[in-house]
């Protein structure tokens, strides 16, 4: 049984950092992509990043966010700094059986966490 977990979110505010972390269990970590989405309310979710045969973010979090993973740890970690009020969202990572696919569509991902919250305030 696959799940994925993950960790970190909390209140901030703006200008402050968070680290999520997403831990895999019951598959194979480094054979699989691993994304990162958010979703605000009311709003469909995005594409935030992706971590495989390449390591990608979307343009709105460039040169704030990072993605990494820990294969040894099965574990993918979102480090997210200068963290605005418009990255207020629930963030849930996501796994694809193709770790050199390069998907930033919802859809395309086969497992999905739970989704930790991270609110920033002015």
């Amino acid at each position: 049984q696959v799940q994925l977990v993950e960790s970190g979110g909390g209140l901030v505010q703006a200008g402050d950092s968070l680290r999520l972390s997403c831990a895999a269990s019951g598959l194979t970590f480094s054979n699989y992509a691993m994304g990162w989405f958010r979703q605000a309310p009311g709003k469909e979710r995005e594409f935030v990043g992706l971590s495989g045969g390449s390591t990608s973010v979307a343009d709105s979090v460039k040169g704030r966010f990072t993605i990494s993973r820990d294969n040894a740890k099965n574990t993918v970690y979102l480090q997210m700094n200068s963290l605005k009020p418009e990255d207020t969202a629930v963030y849930y990572c996501a796994a694809r059986w193709e770790y050199y696919s390069a998907r930033k569509v919802a859809q395309d991902y086969d497992y999905w966490g739970q989704g930790t919250q991270v609110t920033v305030s002015n």
